[in-house]
């Protein structure tokens, strides 16, 4: 994609509304070194040097799109306790909308920890309870969203297994979505069976989508375009999901879309060097479902999307992409 073109995506990009629907969580991160192993046990000593915490899972995505608008909101569920104050403010703090999030005191905010010595994660620690919301719940959502889809370009659904999205309310809410005829996309969790239905873009990753399609897992094959397993895969779910376009993540061998009645497109990797690739998803989805509400094509989209990805990955922890990160990934690929 020439700059020109990006910049007058980007350019249309101020004004557009997104809410984002998932699993909410926090994400802690304690920093420090490794300098002997512990006497007690054969496992290493950090020394912390330092913590940080960011709002993680569906209020990631959220937080890589506020980067880029303002009119980003939240819907999920926190509790009343300690987490659940602490993800709420960050939230606000990044002027990101809270109004929709339901506080449940039966509910466990989902907290991830992780330890990272010297650019290596230690190991991750996860407090969190599998949880549905309640009929009554739904019809809350429901109603909440009804109210403010006028005003929205796209929503995101954002699953990461943890039961928000649970059947009834993904069914609920994208056929009100679909009816308002604004966009929506999905990023699927293997562990869920959702009804992915009026929803004009999925983006699973490799092993999601074949696990999604009911193949067995393979190695993947390079170039991708060779890959037998990946191309039925994304034939069969265009069909299964019947959804307009499908965006399959392949890692280091970039992404793969599918488009009803074309050929699919391979997208390669523009990541140079890889630190860290959690939350790259994350980033992948919020800049394809940027893109389509700015007039991208399809491709387009993709190759915003993968230019995005690839610089979160250079990055330690939870991280975004900046409009001046993205452009400046755009002109290194362009030469300028």
């Amino acid at each position: 994609m020439k700059l020109e073109r990006l910049h007058e995506i980007l350019a249309r990009a101020a004004g557009k509304r997104v809410t984002v629907v998932g699993d909410l969580m926090l994400d802690e991160f304690v920093w420090g070194k490794v300098g002997r192993i512990s006497p007690e046990a054969p496992v290493p000593v950090v020394e912390v040097t330092g913590e940080s915490s960011y709002p993680g899972g569906a209020s990631n995505v959220a937080r890589n799109l506020r980067e880029f608008i303002e009119g980003v909101a939240v819907i999920g569920t926190v509790g009343l306790d300690a987490g659940g104050e602490q993800l709420l403010g960050l939230l606000r703090e990044r002027r990101i909308d809270t109004a929709l999030v339901l506080q449940d005191p039966d509910f466990r905010t989902i907290v991830k920890t992780r330890i990272v010595a010297r650019h290596q994660q230690v190991v991750r620690v996860d407090r969190e309870r599998f949880r549905e919301p309640t009929p009554s719940q739904i019809d809350k959502i429901s109603l909440s969203l009804r109210a403010i889809l006028p005003e929205l370009d796209a929503v995101i659904f954002e699953d990461y297994g943890k039961g928000f999205l649970s059947a009834d309310l993904v069914r609920q809410l994208s056929a009100q979505i679909n009816a308002a005829a604004k966009i929506v996309t999905a990023d699927p969790n293997p562990r869920q069976s959702l009804p992915w239905k009026n929803i004009t873009a999925i983006k699973p990753n490799r092993s999601e989508a074949l696990q999604a399609a009911g193949l067995p897992a393979t190695d993947p094959v390079d170039p991708p375009q060779d890959d037998a397993a990946l191309l039925e895969a994304g034939a069969k779910l265009l069909e299964i999901w019947d959804t307009r376009l499908l965006l399959i993540t392949l890692g280091e061998q970039g992404m793969m879309l599918f488009e009803r009645g074309e050929p699919p497109h391979h997208i390669p990797t523009k990541a140079r060097q890889v630190f860290d690739v959690s939350g790259a998803g994350d980033t992948a989805i919020a800049l394809f479902t940027l893109a389509l509400c700015c007039d991208a094509s399809p491709f387009e989209a993709a190759e915003i999307a993968n230019h995005a990805s690839a610089v979160v990955v250079a990055k330690l922890g939870t991280a975004t992409v900046t409009p001046a990160e993205l452009i400046a990934s755009f002109e290194d690929d362009n030469g300028a």
